[in-house]
């Protein structure tokens, strides 16, 4: 069966962004497969496996944000029928009242109507030596013009 018998790719992404905005523990759950694969560098535990590592991560997320905020800019489906790239507008408040305003790229993968695997990036610089080395290169070459 794929995700488009069951409900559309859009509408099985749209259910998982209202469910996080919702803070709805339940409704997010039910949406992830047993097996689920989520990655997020957000999170304490980057790299999550199964359904108790996600809610473990997601009972983390709730009780550090006082409200998430997605607003989907663009959705590519996958050629496969399962699968969905969306690019987003995220904007968050921290539980301490900060404001968050930044791009986000997911990644969805779908099995039987379920999230089987959710990867989310940010376009923030490399971070290391790498950054370190960047950002000089970066400065020398404003500075020189």
């Amino acid at each position: 069966m794929s995700a488009t018998e069951t409900r559309s790719l859009r509408e099985l992404v749209d259910a998982s962004f209202n469910a996080i905005m919702a803070k709805d523990m339940d409704a997010i759950m039910s949406l992830f497969a047993e097996d689920a694969d989520l990655f997020d560098p957000h999170y304490p535990r980057q790299h999550m496996q199964g359904k108790a590592q996600i809610r473990d991560g997601l009972t983390w997320g709730f009780k550090s944000m006082k409200t998430f905020g997605f607003k989907v800019e663009k959705f590519y489906p996958g050629e496969d029928g399962q699968s969905a790239a969306v690019e987003v507008a995220t904007s968050h408040v921290l539980a301490t009242g900060k404001k968050l305003n930044f791009p986000q790229a997911f990644f969805f993968e779908f099995k039987d109507g379920l999230v089987t695997r959710l990867h989310a990036y940010e376009p923030y610089p490399p971070g290391g030596i790498v950054g370190l080395v960047l950002g000089a290169n970066r400065l020398i070459k404003k500075i020189r013009g």
